[in-house]
Order: structure tokens, then sequence, then C-alpha cells
């Protein structure tokens, strides 16, 4: 385990660059985004905050286009500055924020192009992938991830974007992994990952209960086809998933 740096808010850190720093805290919204709800543990701190993070991208608790810095980010965690800012650094490398010199990090801003351009990227794996395993995978392996199915439509029922989030790349993941293919699965999940960001003037949660819901019983019914060997609604489930991705 590494050791947790011990740098506070507002501390120098020698030889970082003051470009990525994130010190600077002016013109910054007063209420940053909701405490965590579980206070963050000091082991593997930079990974706790990183998935608070994304937590906070899917939710739209960081808004598009705003621009955060590390030390009022760190106060939020009860954290110092560096763990925070590796993660940002970390969601900058994913094109999630951009640096700002001096200031922070701004939340990338994104539009329908966008999202439909990921949407048709990710068909362009996933739907050959899922086909090409429908007509190897036998029906009782595909009945084993009925459980990753169900827990989507539990997770999109309690109308939490972020809880549907992760159930729903947890469900992909596994029905891509029957392909063997490591680097397939990290680049669909990336991708996957990348699309569940909120667009520029979508709302928190703005989605819904009800649009969670019709998404994750998609998977329920692909189940059902794959399970019964029906291709064509295979196939045809898939082109509606993607069409309509959250």
């Amino acid at each position: 385990m590494r050791k947790v740096s011990t740098v506070r808010t507002g501390d120098a850190v020698p030889g970082r660059d003051d470009a990525v720093r994130g010190e600077h805290t002016h013109s910054e919204p007063a209420a940053v985004l909701p405490r965590p709800r579980t206070p963050v543990q000091r082991s593997s701190v930079r990974g706790q905050v990183l998935a608070a993070l994304r937590t906070a991208l899917v939710t739209g608790d960081l808004r598009p286009g705003v621009v955060y810095s590390a030390p009022v980010l760190a106060e939020r965690f009860g954290v110092s500055a560096t763990p925070v800012r590796e993660a940002m650094q970390q969601l900058a490398l994913e094109g999630a924020v951009e640096v700002v010199p001096n200031r922070g990090f701004r939340v990338v801003e994104r539009g329908d192009r966008e999202l439909a351009e990921l949407a048709e990227v990710r068909a362009l794996i996933e739907v050959p992938m899922v086909l090409r395993l429908a007509r190897t995978v036998p029906a009782e392996r595909w009945a084993e991830l009925r459980p990753l199915a169900e827990a989507t439509i539990r997770a999109a029922s309690s109308g939490c974007r972020a809880t549907y989030a992760e159930s729903d790349r947890a469900f992909h993941r596994a029905v891509l992994a029957l392909a063997g293919n490591e680097q397939l699965v990290r680049i669909a999940e990336d991708l996957h990952r990348r699309a569940q960001w909120p667009l520029v003037g979508a709302a928190p949660g703005s989605l819904g209960r009800v649009g969670l819901v019709a998404d994750a019983h998609q998977h329920t019914a692909l189940l059902d086809a794959l399970i019964a060997g029906a291709q064509d609604a295979v196939r045809s489930l898939l082109e509606e998933h993607f069409t309509g991705a959250v």
C-alpha cells in the first residue's frame, strides 16, 4: 500500500507544474457536490476519490463547463489535494475533464452529436461480437448472466443514475467477457463509461426512473433471445438498445 500524501488544502507540491495543480478557487460554485455518503478511507484514497468523481460526473453533480479546483474538492472529501489532483488528471486522460492552467479542471461539455457518435462506435464493436457469441455460447452460459440483468432492473428502479450506470456496465462487461478478449472488454467499457456522462444543459437525473427501467428491461429481453437462440430477435434488440443507449 502506497503512503498517502499528507499535503493539505493549499499546500505547495514541489516539482508540480502550476498549470495542472488546480489550486485556484475563485469563481467556483459554492456547493461543489454533495458530501460522500460514506467517509473516504485513507487506504487507496486516490482510487476512492476517482470513483466518487466518476459518480459525480454521471449524476451531474460535476457540471459540464464548470471549473473545479483540487483544493475545494479535497475539502469536500476530507483529504489532501494530491489524490484529488491525481484523480482529476486521470479523468483528463479519459476525456472527462480538461486542464485549465492555474485554475483547475473544467468538466468537458458534450452534445447530442458526441453521444450519438459514441453509441455508433459502441454498436460497431458490441453488436457483431454479441451476434457471434449468440452462435457459439450455449444457453446455460447465457442463463448464468440472469442475476446481472435483473440487478440492472433493481438499480434502475432506484432512480439513481449512478447506481444504474455501474450495474449497466457490469452486465455489458460480463456479456463481452464471454469472447475471452480482454482488450475488447477494456475498450468497450471505456466507451460505455464516456457515454454515461451527462449532456450540456441536462439536469442531474434528467433521464428519470422510467427511462432507466425501460433500458434495463432490454437486458433481460436480450438474454431471453440469446437463450432461445433467436438470432433475428437478438439483432433487433441490440440495435434498439444502442440506438436509445443511456
